[in-house]
């Protein structure tokens, strides 16, 4: 894909330099740490936001740091002479990574400049790790920086991050991060995964998530161009695949990391439902993904109709948006805002006309987890969920369908024999007018992972509160119906559904940690 408007990028086939650069890099503090300390955590935010004169603002003294700082990720020329003693600039600019720039660019005392951004970003254990992407692109989206080139290349941004926190670690022989973008997916498979494949229709994409695994430190990935899955051969599966795809539902591609040619949420359904045969046995998938809310159709029986055979499924919808919100936050994502206002309203206008013939009243956002595990009776859960939850989340997805493992196997007799205890850091909270004797309702609220808050009544309250792992449930209902003078047989038989709610939500757990 050749894009005129986008510059040459550094060679991704020499890993000497790019370890030169790395180690350069570590030397000046150019780091995420480095970066909040010098930038403080206004300007930091901000570059997030696409806004850089905080940042510019921050780094017009002369340290090296500053000088990097404005080099990478502001995109500044910075004299020859502030380089020099910093990177090792002959072998930076022989294999591309800067450039000689300005009226003197043939002066070896000019002005240089990056072909890329790099950004610095912490991994999960606390390495330090660098995401390469096109110029201007290190953070926001193609509406804060000017670039509209189809193949454009971005670097971190919240789906990104989103992706990585929710993504379930633990080691496998084999990852397949699908639309790859500037790798950082990639990047993190690599930490537990023996063999990364990273596959991308762009083949931008694939040069730059070389160039970050690289720069990283780590493990090269098996690169591999075409659309989702046309890349892999007939057979090959995965211990674990992910992909922040190009999930916008637009009236047309425009840009290559967002649009992806398919009408309305077809990419991700194709995707998901891909993802079933390409998955071993109790293997994960893990996408981000838009979809449609359709007049007349419930979106979650759409969603569950995307569920590919023999997967288990775990979908929470984080955000729903009219589809005005929508196609405002796509057109600014473009920068479509900044330009010719008759040519802004014509693009909304045909947004407009696409989510009307498609009878589109909304757009949901959200994750969509599968794991295959080959059930006679599939699990599929669908929750809606906008609450703020506790990052990375990895854990708590893997233990959800553990939980589900636990539950389908155990009828309501053989729960109440089991015991349980109350997860930790789990507080009760009682509503209802002052001074009543009685709350009108008791509510029990997570402080960690999805921080859910479920509804209980006096009895699950109670239960919940004296499961210490040392009393069977039957046992514990029991002394509860004396206390309340009920018929122990009928509180027996109406209360495993209220346990078992507890226990899938991750209130309670099996006392053998099962």
């Amino acid at each position: 894909m050749s894009d005129s408007s986008l510059s040459a990028l550094p060679a991704s086939d020499r890993p000497d330099v790019a370890a030169r650069l790395r180690d350069a890099l570590l030397r000046a503090s150019f780091t995420a740490d480095g970066l909040l300390e010098l930038l403080g955590a206004p300007a930091y935010a901000a570059l997030a936001r696409s806004e850089t004169v905080p940042a510019l603002r921050a780094t017009r003294g002369d340290t090296p740091l500053e000088a990097l700082v404005r080099l990478f990720l502001l995109q500044q020329p910075v004299p020859h002479a502030r380089v020099a003693g910093v990177l090792p600039v002959d072998a930076c600019l022989e294999s591309g990574w800067l450039v000689r720039v300005g009226e003197h660019s043939g002066d070896a005392d000019g002005d240089l400049a990056a072909t890329v951004d790099v950004r610095p970003y912490g991994g999960p254990g606390g390495e330090d790790w660098y995401i390469v992407s096109d110029l201007g692109c290190a953070v926001g989206g193609a509406g804060g920086i000017g670039n509209k080139g189809e193949g454009v290349v971005l670097g971190v941004g919240g789906a990104s991050t989103t992706l990585a926190g929710i993504t379930v670690r633990r080691p496998v022989a084999s990852a397949l991060d699908v639309g790859t973008g500037s790798g950082i997916q990639a990047l993190h498979a690599a930490q537990h995964a023996t063999r990364v494949t990273a596959t991308d229709l762009n083949p931008r994409a694939l040069h730059i998530t070389a160039l970050t695994l690289a720069l990283s430190g780590a493990p090269a990935a098996e690169l591999r161009e075409g659309s989702l899955f046309e890349p892999l051969r007939n057979g090959e599966t995965y211990d674990l695949i992910v992909s922040n795809p190009p999930f916008v539902i637009s009236p047309g591609a425009r840009l290559t990391y967002r649009d992806g040619g398919m009408g309305g949420d077809d990419l991700c359904r194709s995707i998901v439902q891909g993802a079933g045969e390409r998955l071993n046995e109790g293997g994960f998938a893990q996408f981000l993904a838009n979809w449609q809310h359709v007049e007349g159709e419930d979106w979650q029986d759409r969603l569950r109709s995307w569920v590919p055979r023999g997967c288990d499924a775990w979908i929470v919808q984080r955000e729903v948006q009219d589809i005005s919100q929508y196609a405002e936050l796509w057109l600014r994502d473009a920068g479509d805002h900044r330009g010719d206002v008759a040519e802004y309203q014509a693009r909304y206008d045909a947004w407009l006309d696409e989510f009307e013939a498609r009878k589109v009243k909304a757009v949901g956002f959200g994750w969509i987890t599968l794991r295959k595990a080959s059930a006679a009776v599939p699990s599929i859960t669908v929750e809606e969920w906008p609450h703020p939850v506790e990052q990375p989340l990895g854990d708590t997805v893997r233990a959800h369908f553990e939980r589900l493992d636990y539950l389908r196997v155990r009828d309501d007799a053989a729960l109440l024999e089991d015991h349980f205890r109350l997860v930790g850091e789990i507080v009760q909270e009682q509503v209802g007018l002052p001074g009543a004797e009685d709350p009108e309702h008791v509510v029990l609220r997570q402080h960690r992972g999805m921080r859910r808050a479920t509804q209980v009544d006096t009895v699950g309250a109670g239960f919940a509160g004296v499961c210490d792992g040392s009393l069977s449930a039957g046992r514990i209902l029991d002394a509860i119906a004396q206390l309340m003078g009920e018929d122990p047989v009928l509180l027996r038989d109406r209360t495993p559904a209220q346990i078992r709610l507890l226990v899938e939500q991750g209130f309670l757990e099996p006392a053998g940690g099962r």
